[in-house]
């Protein structure tokens, strides 16, 4: 079964809202075993509409269209379908009845145009949409399924799981839906990744391996079509097992979880706290840190010790370290260090994590931008720091930064 969903709108391709139906009904389809294999976007224009649908005809089983639904005479879906499958608009009555009973409670005049929200194809089944007025449709012609959808996603998102998702499974008998796991992996490339399991990836049927990348994190997911999730991990448990033989040293989650969501519920597991010093990142690590939701427990607080002055009359970094002949500066090991172990002894943390380096987008101290040392101190254990050379400008240098010192934090606290 190929399905193709069509977004109708000319506000999508200006860019002014994001296509954030697509996404989700994908998710929902893959759900019940049925796979999506086109999105297509279109402008409020009844020549091009009927160009997509012409075209996810003969290429696709099932066609769900998204928006159009509407009053006004730019609102062309339910028409352009009609036209393309030769079937009347009439008239779906208990939605018109709802559309005139709303008019009337509010004291509102109903202008003509509201009653197109009540139109429905001759012959399809009509789809109650509960939070809004607009009707959706179903129907079969010719082979091909057809399902209309309003676009805002308050009306969409009950209408697809409580009247279409029903629609479609008394139809489809027998569909197995998609199983995944994700593996989460830090501390490598995507393109390192996926040369040590090039050779699964050339080979493989189902399960299918899908690699992504955002930064500083990778994730691999493996995907399955199964009757049961029981027989779904049977399936993946081979192919996850030789993944995690080959890279298990990089695997820090078997779920979709960030790096920073990762540490801090590993912290707060063990009961451990964490405070950080950062210089060249400038907050971004304690960003990240306060982006999880309960991370209080874990996370204590940090310093953004951005200048020399700062490192030392704040954090305590010995002066000699910064400046004078001979001295390593603020960018080096020594000065990731020192920072790593004030800050935990200043919070009264259990553990303590720094960044210092040349963001850019000039050197620094002679030392050219990407040159990172992260420090990281772990109480009653020796402090230790990473050097790291990162490519790419200021904003991603700060970023991966942030994200490498989590992962040498996750290294040092399984070790």
């Amino acid at each position: 079964m190929k399905a193709e969903i069509i977004a109708v709108g000319t506000e999508l391709l200006m860019g002014q809202i994001a296509n954030t139906n697509a996404q989700y009904l994908s998710k929902g389809l893959a759900d019940i075993g049925i796979g999506v294999y086109f999105h297509t976007v279109v402008g409020d224009n009844v020549g091009r509409i009927k160009e997509a649908l012409e075209i996810a005809k003969s290429r696709a089983d099932l066609i769900i269209c998204t928006g159009g639904l509407g009053p006004t005479q730019d609102d062309l879906t339910k028409d352009v379908l009609g036209e393309v499958l030769g079937r009347p608009l009439v008239i779906h009555q208990p939605s018109m009845d709802k559309i005139t009973e709303l008019f009337a409670r509010r004291g509102a005049l109903m202008v003509e145009s509201n009653a197109r929200q009540a139109l429905m194809l001759e012959g399809s089944e009509p789809l109650a949409n509960e939070t809004g007025l607009a009707v959706g449709n179903a129907l079969t012609q010719d082979g091909t399924h057809y399902i209309v959808l309003p676009g805002p996603p308050r009306e969409m998102k009950p209408m697809f799981e409580h009247e279409a998702m029903l629609w479609l499974q008394s139809r489809f008998q027998g569909l197995q839906p998609l199983h995944s796991i994700i593996l989460k992996f830090a501390g490598i490339g995507e393109s390192l990744l996926e040369h040590r399991l090039i050779d699964l990836i050339d080979a493989q049927t189902d399960p299918t391996i899908a690699p992504y990348a955002k930064e500083g994190e990778v994730a691999i997911r493996l995907t399955t079509r199964a009757a049961s999730a029981d027989e779904a991990a049977v399936r993946l448990k081979p192919l996850e097992e030789e993944i995690r033989s080959r890279l298990g040293e990089y695997i820090y989650a078997s779920d979709d979880l960030t790096l920073e969501e990762f540490i801090v519920r590993k912290l707060g597991d063990e009961g451990r706290t964490l405070a950080v010093a950062e210089s060249c990142t400038g907050g971004q690590l304690s960003d990240l840190l306060t982006s999880v939701p309960g991370g209080q427990g874990a996370f204590v607080g940090g310093i953004i010790s951005y200048t020399n002055e700062v490192k030392r009359d704040v954090l305590g970094v010995p002066a000699e370290l910064l400046e004078g002949e001979g001295a390593p500066g603020a960018v080096s090991t020594e000065t990731a260090i020192a920072m790593a172990e004030r800050v935990m002894e200043l919070c009264g943390a259990d553990c303590g994590l720094s960044v210092t380096g040349v963001a850019g987008p000039g050197e620094a101290e002679g030392k050219p931008v990407g040159l990172v040392y992260v420090g990281i101190a772990v109480r009653g254990r020796q402090t230790e720091a990473v050097e790291l050379q990162i490519a790419g400008n200021r904003s991603t240098v700060k970023l991966r930064a942030s994200k490498s010192a989590l992962y040498h934090l996750w290294v040092r606290l399984k070790s």
